[in-house]
């Protein structure tokens, strides 16, 4: 269960010395073929790394071959020499693969404004692309991580004959979009590339899109599906796109259970709303509320906050006609006191929210988590 699960890819991870500790910190992923087609999205963030402003022109035709990944710095706010590391990371790619620059996409995670190494970034490709192998999925996985305490990877393989497989990193600063992450996804499946894009694009927008963890948004965030084609099946695309929204689920909800220092994994379903756009609004406001995480945090049902939240959005609601549950118990109903919310359990990792707008027939669910003395500690201390 891994990036190489599909067929035609190999992948390997390795030390490069970017991170102090020695740790893995450069993966490598690259498509065999016999097909190159691939989509991409990135974060929406005005500010981008310089992995992202090279990859954002690489995917341009709809192909790739590779993808290179490093860990121990993002090789954001790097200047000129940064952007030259990026090219020449890519370059080096190309060179030992025998493929095109523009055929590689490059992603960093890290610390922002701390510069890479040209000579460990290279020399780590070299090693890389040496170790390549269809079991290295995992060692990719390995090498990506950051904060994260355990690798995320996912597949699935259809009763068609064709299989969908993929890693991902990310802890901390999830918010959309697309929430702080690298994610490569591979398919042994023949789809061309406009295909992939509109696949890749309904599934983030209803995965990593509705992660919110701390409201804090990435400059590096990529999410990259590769096809090789090399099952030699062509798949009905809904169940295709199906299947891709399926392995970005898994993902992201792994990502969410990593969240840095979180110890609930809160649900907050918006129903009865007269858009999908009120319902997301409606979400993300009570997911980015600290008052609200805070309370989830020492177990305390306060759900006059959930509604605090909820009246600073834009979305159509009356007022004094809200309904809210904590974990299935309705301690809220018509914008009065409810079911006695003391009984409700919230010791287990999990936690849904429910908050009914009673103005339509939308549904939208936004994930988060609660706001921990271990969070602020994490990232109190993150650059030292």
């Amino acid at each position: 269960m891994s990036v190489t699960t599909a067929k035609g890819f190999r992948a390997a991870g390795v030390a490069a010395g970017l991170k102090s500790t020695g740790a893995p910190d450069l993966a490598l992923v690259l498509n065999d073929g016999p097909n190159d087609a691939a989509a991409a999205v990135f974060t929406s963030n005005r500010c981008k790394a310089n992995p992202v402003l090279w990859s954002e022109r690489a995917i341009a035709d709809g192909r790739l071959r590779s993808v290179v990944l490093n860990s121990g710095g993002a090789n954001c706010y790097t200047g000129a020499e940064g952007f030259q590391i990026t090219h020449a990371t890519a370059e080096e790619v190309a060179r030992l693969s025998g493929l095109s620059p523009l055929d590689v996409l490059v992603c960093s995670t890290g610390l922002i404004g701390l510069g890479l190494s040209k000579e460990k970034m290279l020399a780590g490709v070299a090693d890389a692309t040496a170790k390549l192998r269809t079991e290295g999925g995992p060692d990719a996985a390995e090498a990506i991580r950051t904060t994260d305490t355990v690798a995320k990877q996912a597949a699935i393989t259809s009763p068609g004959g064709w299989s969908i497989g993929g890693m991902a990193k990310g802890a901390g600063m999830l918010a959309p979009a697309l929430a702080t992450m690298l994610v490569v996804i591979t398919t042994d499946a023949q789809v061309e590339p406009s295909a992939l894009d509109s696949a890749l694009r309904a599934a983030t927008r209803v995965t990593f899109d509705r992660l919110d963890s701390d409201g804090c948004q990435s400059t590096n965030d990529t999410v990259v599906l590769l096809s090789s084609g090399a099952s030699g099946v062509t798949p009905d695309l809904i169940e295709f796109a199906a299947a891709v929204t399926e392995v970005c689920r898994d993902l992201a909800l792994q990502l969410l259970a990593d969240a840095e220092g979180a110890d609930h994994e809160i649900a907050i379903e918006v129903r009865g709303a007269a858009t999908e756009d009120d319902a997301l609004e409606v979400g993300r406001s009570v997911a980015r509320s600290n008052l609200f995480k805070a309370a989830i945090f020492g177990q305390d049902p306060n759900w006059g906050r959930i509604l605090a939240s909820v009246g600073t959005t834009r979305a159509t609601f009356d007022p004094a006609d809200l309904d809210v549950a904590l974990n299935g118990v309705w301690v809220c109903r018509k914008s009065t006191p409810a079911q006695a919310p003391e009984g409700i359990d919230l010791s287990g990792r999990a936690v849904s929210v429910t908050i009914d707008l009673k103005s339509g027939p939308e549904t939208a669910t936004v994930w988060t988590n609660d706001l921990t003395h271990a969070y602020v500690h994490e990232n109190s201390a993150y650059s030292s």
